[in-house]
């Protein structure tokens, strides 16, 4: 189906002009507010142009603004681009204000704004393409994630979630290991019991066997009444040993014989006491290094590592950046009462260049900010403390042909490789015709697809 754009716009000279240049679209036309909202309503357009001078008043933005808040009330989703006079810059940025998109300043210059609606249906296509997938994605319902790669991780924790078998999370630190040993023990047959996390990094070693396995009164200077450990604390339900890579060699025996045996014996205590609890492990560290070079014990690790489960690292999840974006900026806007709602385009690009070393911790610190920082509703890259990426000593261009062969060149790419070298899955990312593929890999002399690089 070919999208839609809705031009609003008295000037009947302006409408024609719009028409020519959006041949690729199906354009319809309203020329007052009224109207607009009529063919809002029947047509449900992707993006709309909107002219802020509209009569009864075409000589101010009173009416565009009206009209403006109107479809942002009833179709929230629209891309709204407003149109202004020459030297109109406080309308215009009173109208991103109140949730347009962009904004464009006369006289049309078909080649401009063709580029902002292109882009506009991009990100429209994109948001709409996330809830769909989001709708879909399996039950892990604390896990954000549309991309393959943590599809397969999902589906992996959703067959071991029903079974007591022993999981080890590895991955780099912020990936969300945590988040996933959660949503195992909440979708598992133990759910209603405790979920009982502990950091064996954080706690000084001479106090972690303690921590775990509880003492009995006097058992040292200090213990004034006996208490339990995070083992015992946990029975029925899961006990998630983060950071198990940090245990001390010498525990790592106590805790073995605990798993093999499912008895602990307290810190002063001789008696030995039954424990049902389901182990969960993660790490940041190479575990199989570690056993290699014996500072990890080789049985404890395959004990514990009955099934692996790797995630991925961020920059390995290109398509969930946005969404997962998206998620915290309503989470925080919420938290925060602040205004902001959507990205500017700069703001995308920054996050999708960025590489995530703090992985989805570090995401989740800039989004923090940048709902407190942004001024108006819409978050741009200096608000994350991000640069709009530019490629590597590549002079700014102002040439919107230039502009315009890279952003799509890029997108190719990128949509190539998600696709994995798919043809026909690129299209469909790319939300075009498989001609209209090939012959915009032509057009820009993309030789490494065209060979299947």
């Amino acid at each position: 189906m070919t999208d839609t754009i809705l031009v609003v716009d008295d000037d009947l000279g302006i409408q024609k002009q719009l028409k020519w240049s959006f041949t690729d679209y199906d354009v319809v036309f309203a020329d007052d507010r009224t109207s607009a909202i009529a063919q809002l309503r029947r047509h449900e357009p992707k993006v709309v142009t909107l002219d802020l001078g509209l009569p009864p008043d075409p000589a101010n933005a009173s009416e565009g603004l009206k009209t403006l808040e109107e479809i942002i009330a009833l179709a929230p989703r629209t891309k709204v681009i407003v149109v202004t006079g020459n030297n109109d810059k406080v309308n215009a940025l009173k109208a991103i204000d109140l949730g347009a998109y962009d904004f464009y300043q006369k006289p049309i210059d078909s080649d401009t704004i063709k580029l902002l609606v292109h882009r506009a249906l991009n990100l429209f296509n994109l948001e709409n393409e996330n809830r769909i997938l989001a709708k879909a994605r399996p039950s892990m319902g604390r896990i954000i994630g549309n991309s393959e790669s943590i599809q397969k991780v999902m589906r992996k924790a959703e067959k071991i979630a029903g079974t007591d078998i022993s999981t080890l999370l590895q991955g780099e630190s912020g990936t969300g290991k945590e988040v996933f040993a959660r949503s195992i023990h909440e979708h598992s047959p133990r759910k209603d019991k405790p979920f009982i996390a502990i950091n064996c990094a954080s706690i000084p070693e001479n106090l972690l066997e303690s921590e775990l396995f509880g003492y009995e009164k006097g058992a040292f200077t200090g213990a004034n009444k006996t208490t339990l450990g995070k083992i015992e604390t946990a029975q029925g339900g899961t006990l998630f040993l983060d950071e198990i890579g940090d245990m001390p060699i010498g525990l790592q025996a106590k805790m073995l014989r605990f798993l093999q045996e499912r008895v602990i014996e307290r810190v002063g205590g001789r008696a030995e006491i039954p424990v049902d609890i389901r182990l969960v492990c993660a790490t940041h560290r190479d575990l199989q290094n570690m056993v290699a070079e014996e500072t990890f014990r080789e049985d404890l690790y395959y004990r514990i590592g009955e099934i692996p489960i790797f995630i991925p690292p961020l920059r390995e999840r290109e398509q969930d950046i946005i969404l997962l974006a998206r998620t915290f900026l309503n989470q925080y806007r919420e938290e925060f009462g602040a205004k902001a709602k959507s990205f500017s385009e700069g703001a995308i690009q920054a996050m999708l260049a960025h590489k995530w070393p703090g992985n989805i911790r570090e995401l989740q610190n800039k989004l923090k900010s940048a709902v407190i920082m942004a001024e108006g509703t819409v978050v741009q890259a200096e608000d994350l403390g991000l640069m709009a990426p530019r490629g590597e000593n590549e002079p700014e261009t102002l040439n919107l042909r230039e502009v315009r062969e890279r952003a799509e060149s890029r997108a190719i790419r990128r949509a190539y490789q998600a696709a994995d070298k798919n043809m026909s899955k690129t299209a469909e990312l790319l939300g075009v015709t498989r001609p209209t593929l090939y012959s915009l890999i032509d057009k820009y002399h993309l030789e490494d697809i065209k060979t299947g690089v």
